[in-house]
């Protein structure tokens, strides 16, 4: 660790060197450069029906929103407002600021849905929090930029989540699991030809917490590359991740992922792909019959597919998406002549007892540009997974929403 800190600092120093350079090499023109901002934001809702909820008591789904919503309970909903600035400070330098009011979970309690996590105030308000607040510093060396502070993790932004386009229906694969989308770090962003956004890279060492403070000694290593092929139809994405959880020496906790993003995209039709595995050392922790306690690696898979298009002009559109979660590709280490009396999950996203498919569809009204109008179907089922501690039977939640989309200040 203390030779990876010393090469760091050799790295950042020669960074900064060469950006001093260059800064000084750079034209007289940017005195007539003046400071801007624009200012932003976008919000979506729904009026949504849950038509069928899971049968299993306390639901299943992990945070999934509508997990603990009771069957036949209606909901007017804002699931996301944003609203950001963004601040060109000079040629070299620009600040982005979002605050975002998200994530705003419910469970059931009498019949009825109930709001008791997310973004909640202790009365139960709905309320906003800071999502992003970096600085950029634009070619710190040839086709990069380096941005400091909270900013979009490279297993969110670039491509995938902008292809795939409907955020507001359901995130993607690694964003439904809690992969950070968002962190406070440092991150370089660049081009492997300056002059050419066909090929490039995004790396980053942040904390690991989204827009919580940090709580561990550990940092998360997020890395991806990507290319655009076929006159820029063709795209694809690869990305890395690692994170340690918990270093003891008695127990070895860690996670990474390692995610595939394809999709070809033209004006009016775009089919995409998304798969993830991601491996956690030591998630599981099995109590023997010897009343011991055993670590388990859990290796946890997603598929995603999905489509979308243009049925008329720019008014009417679909989507579709289907999505394939097993958490459980590696529990067979468990049979291995011990009997087990009962397990516990450490990362409660990747509990794996439980395999869910996801569907959704749906159209898009757009009766003017940055206004949507969505009527779609949400649904989720579960089945056991090979490490069930109790046999449960198959269950799906069926929610039938109208989603509404718009965008302003862009």
């Amino acid at each position: 660790m203390k030779n990876f800190f010393t090469k760091f600092s050799l790295s950042a120093t020669a960074i900064l060197l060469s950006a001093s350079l260059s800064a000084q090499a750079q034209s007289s023109s940017d005195s007539a450069f003046k400071p801007h901002g624009q200012l932003w934001g976008y919000a979506f809702g729904d009026f949504a029906f849950k038509g069928h909820s899971d049968t299993v008591g306390g639901g299943r789904g992990g945070s999934n929103q509508y997990t603990k919503v009771a069957q036949n309970q209606s909901m007017f909903q804002l699931r996301r407002v944003y609203l950001g600035y963004n601040y060109d400070i000079s040629p070299k330098f620009s600040a982005e600021f979002l605050f975002a009011a998200e994530d705003n979970a419910t469970t059931s309690a009498g019949g009825y849905a109930v709001a008791t996590s997310g973004d909640l105030l202790t009365d139960n308000k709905f309320t906003a929090y800071i999502k992003l607040c970096n600085l950029r510093w634009k070619q710190i060396y040839p086709g990069a930029d380096l941005v400091f502070g909270q900013v979009a993790t490279p297993a969110f932004p670039l491509l995938s989540e902008v292809v795939w386009g409907y955020r507001s229906i359901e995130r993607t694969v690694s964003d439904i699991r809690r992969t950070p989308s968002f962190d406070l770090g440092v991150t370089l962003q660049g081009r492997f030809i300056p002059s050419s956004d066909k090929y490039g890279y995004n790396v980053m060492v942040g904390n690991g917490q989204s827009a919580k403070p940090e709580n561990d000694a550990f940092k998360w290593f997020y890395g991806d590359v990507y290319g655009k092929f076929l006159n820029k139809h063709l795209i694809v994405d690869l990305y890395q991740d690692y994170e340690r959880l918990n270093w003891t020496p008695t127990w070895h906790h860690d996670r990474n992922m390692t995610k595939l993003y394809i999709a070809y995209t033209v004006p009016k039709l775009t089919v995409g792909f998304e798969a993830f595995t991601n491996t956690l050392m030591g998630d599981v922790n099995a109590v023997g019959s010897d009343k011991k306690t055993y670590h388990f690696n859990t290796v946890a898979t997603d598929i995603s597919f999905y489509v979308r298009g243009r049925l008329y002009k720019d008014k009417w559109g679909f989507f579709a998406r289907y999505d394939s979660y097993n958490p459980s590709k590696n529990i067979g280490q468990f049979d291995d002549g011990k009997t087990f009396t009962s397990y516990s999950v450490n990362t409660s996203q990747y509990d794996p007892g439980t395999k869910e498919n996801f569907m959704t569809l749906g159209l898009d009204y757009t009766p003017v540009k940055n206004v949507h109008i969505m009527p779609n179907i949400w649904y989720n089922t579960y089945a056991n997974a090979a490490l069930a501690s109790t046999s449960k039977p198959d269950g799906n939640d069926m929610v039938y929403r109208l989603t509404f989309y718009y965008i302003y200040g862009k």
